[in-house]
This record gives structure tokens, C-alpha cells and sequence, in this order.
């Protein structure tokens, strides 16, 4: 088995799974986004639900991976760790907002008050796609650019 082949089965699947979620809410964000701009309001109530329901589901599945693994080091070089840490940083700090405000965002849609929900949006969305986006490039330096090697391992990153 060639190094990255053996690399890339060293990921935990729950790890790609949450990267995937993240990449799949960025996506249905944009989708939304768009779909009000267009004045599709049904259609981006859908997305935006299916939005909300896969962060969820992210969630669950994240909390579970790290109750099962525990913390993960990063393991690259210090010029790489100076950007990476400030993009984790953010990311977390950010990600403890996303629930309450995409909850409350829903809410006044729900209720039909469309002043206050626009309003909320406004900040709402574009700290849950920076969350999302966030999520997949941390995903990315921890487990492929920057991958740790496993204790007795033979193989270098």
C-alpha cells in the first residue's frame, strides 16, 4: 500500500463524514442565499431547512467523533501552524454562535416577521458559511495537508 493510500485510512470516517456535512451545508447555504435573492421564498425556506438539518446532524456526529477520539493535535510545521490556529480559533468561537442564531433566524421566518428575520440574517448567514467553509479547511490541514502519524508507524507525513 502506497504512504497517502495508508494516510488516508488513518482518517477517521466520522472525520470526512463532518467535512462532508460542512461542504454540504456551505453548498445549500449559497443555494438559499440565491434562491431569496431570486424571490423563491418556498424554495429557500426548503434549503434553508435542509441547511439547518444537516448542521445538526454535523453536530451530533461531531460531538460523537470527539467523545470517541478525543482531541487531535495538529502536527505541521510552525509557518502552517501560525495560520491554522487563528483559523481554528475563529471557527470554534464562531461555530458556538451558529445555533442560536440560525434557531432564532428561523424562528421569525417562521413567525412571518420578516423585518426582524432579514435583519438577523444579515448576521447570521454569513457567520454560519464562514463556520462551514472553516470546518472543511480545518478538515483538510489536520487530516491530508498536515496528517499525523500514528505511534510505531513507519510512515512519515
Amino acid at each position: 500500500m502506497t504512504t497517502a493510500a495508508s494516510l488516508l485510512m488513518a482518517v477517521h470516517p466520522l472525520a470526512t463524514t463532518n467535512a462532508a456535512l460542512n461542504a454540504t451545508a456551505t453548498i445549500l447555504l449559497l443555494v438559499g442565499y440565491v434562491l431569496i435573492r431570486r424571490g423563491h421564498e418556498r424554495r429557500h425556506k426548503q434549503v434553508m431547512y435542509a441547511a439547518f438539518g444537516v448542521s445538526t446532524v454535523f453536530l451530533v456526529c461531531y460531538l460523537w467523533y470527539h467523545y470517541q477520539v478525543g482531541h487531535v493535535s495538529f502536527s505541521g510545521p510552525s509557518s502552517a501552524r501560525r495560520i491554522y490556529l487563528p483559523l481554528l480559533f475563529s471557527h470554534i468561537v464562531l461555530a458556538v454562535t451558529v445555533p442560536p442564531l440560525a434557531i432564532a433566524t428561523i424562528v421569525l421566518g417562521i413567525l412571518d416577521k420578516r423585518v426582524l428575520h432579514r435583519r438577523l440574517a444579515r448576521w447570521t448567514f454569513p457567520i454560519w458559511l464562514y463556520v462551514s467553509i472553516t470546518g472543511v479547511v480545518v478538515y483538510v490541514m489536520l487530516y491530508h495537508l498536515y496528517p499525523s502519524v500514528p505511534d510505531g508507524s513507519i510512515i512519515s507525513p
